[in-house]
C-alpha cells in the first residue's frame, strides 16, 4: 500500500490499511494536536506522495506522511524553537535531525518517523515548542 497515487486521496480506510498499527499512533497525535491548538484544520496536500498538514488560524503546525507501517512528522523550526528544542530534553537522535536540516529564512525543516507511543510524545513536545516559539 503506497502513498504515493495521486487520484486517491487518503481516507481512513486507506490509512488504515497502509498504517497498519502505526494507525492508533497517528490518530491519538491528529487529535491531542486538534485538542491542545484548537481550532485546527486538516489539509490533505500531494507532492510526490500525500500529507497532511494540520493549521492552527493559518500556522502550520506539522506534516504527517503517511508510510507503509508508520508514518513521518514534518517540522519546520525558526530560529526560537531550534533554542528552545537545543534547551528541552528530547532524545540526542532528533536534536542531531534539528542541527543536521539547513537553516534556511523560513527556518530549519527536518523529519522524523514515527513508529512507537514515545516517538509520538517526543512529536508532542516539538509541537508545544513549535508553537510556544
Amino acid at each position: 500500500m503506497g502513498f504515493d497515487d495521486k487520484a486517491e486521496k487518503p481516507d481512513d480506510r486507506v490509512l488504515a490499511e497502509g498504517l497498519g498499527g502505526a494507525k492508533t499512533l497517528w490518530d491519538g497525535l491528529v487529535r491531542h494536536l486538534a485538542g491542545e491548538y484548537a481550532p485546527v484544520t486538516e489539509d490533505w496536500t500531494f507532492h510526490k506522495s500525500w500529507s497532511l498538514r494540520l493549521k492552527r488560524k493559518g500556522r502550520t503546525i506539522i506534516y504527517l506522511l503517511p508510510r507503509d507501517g508508520h508514518f513521518l512528522c514534518a517540522f519546520v523550526f525558526g530560529g526560537k524553537a531550534t533554542e528552545a528544542a537545543r534547551a528541552a530534553k528530547l532524545p540526542k537522535a532528533v536534536l542531531k535531525e534539528i542541527e543536521a536540516a539547513p537553516a534556511y529564512a523560513e527556518g530549519r525543516g527536518f523529519r522524523l518517523e514515527v513508529r512507537t507511543a514515545r516517538d509520538v510524545e517526543t512529536m508532542k513536545a516539538l509541537a508545544a515548542i513549535k508553537m510556544a516559539s
